[in-house]
């Protein structure tokens, strides 16, 4: 299997997908958006899922779509929580390069608004500022380069990321 693929990880809000579609026209890839084939595979929104099945198993469903995404030159956004599932996350460092797109939690909280809406999966009792803390070393730890997004055009993020890959 190649290592040809750019995989976006980050924070909900940092730009994954958003950087992730320009990026793969930049370099001619396809892109996946994990999000939303954990939403065709399951026909329901992202904040349904996790209604119905709580904040662990929605994480059971993204590892198990993000462990059978098989793609070839091809940029792949992943939700916020990915790094939750060690099997994906070593899927995913095997068929490709690991890019941690890293905001401040300010940035993060300008940008996100309403968390539930958005599908972002809390914990009981935790709150932005929790899950941001929670989740920096889990992006550090998978990640093969980080790239600090703050006061970035998505075509600066974008040149970032595609000369680093190279």
């Amino acid at each position: 299997m190649d290592k040809n693929n750019i995989v976006l990880i980050g924070m909900p809000g940092a730009g994954k997908s958003t950087v992730g579609v320009v990026l793969a026209k930049k370099l001619g890839y396809a892109f996946v958006d994990a999000d939303l084939v954990i939403q065709g595979r399951e026909g329901k929104l992202l904040h349904e899922i996790i209604a119905e099945q709580g904040v662990e198993g929605f994480w059971r469903t993204e590892e198990a779509v993000g462990e059978s995404i098989e793609a070839r030159r091809t940029v792949i956004a992943t939700g916020g929580s990915a790094v939750y599932g060690e099997r994906a996350m070593a899927h995913y460092k095997q068929i490709g390069t690991v890019v941690y797109l890293s905001l401040p939690l300010e940035g993060i909280r300008e940008r996100l608004g309403d968390l539930t809406e958005r599908g972002v999966t809390l914990k009981a009792g935790q709150d932005l500022d929790g899950l941001y803390e929670e989740r920096q070393p889990l992006y550090e730890k998978y990640a093969d380069m980080t790239v600090e997004c703050e006061g970035l055009s998505i075509r600066e993020i974008v040149e970032k990321v595609a000369l680093g890959v190279r």
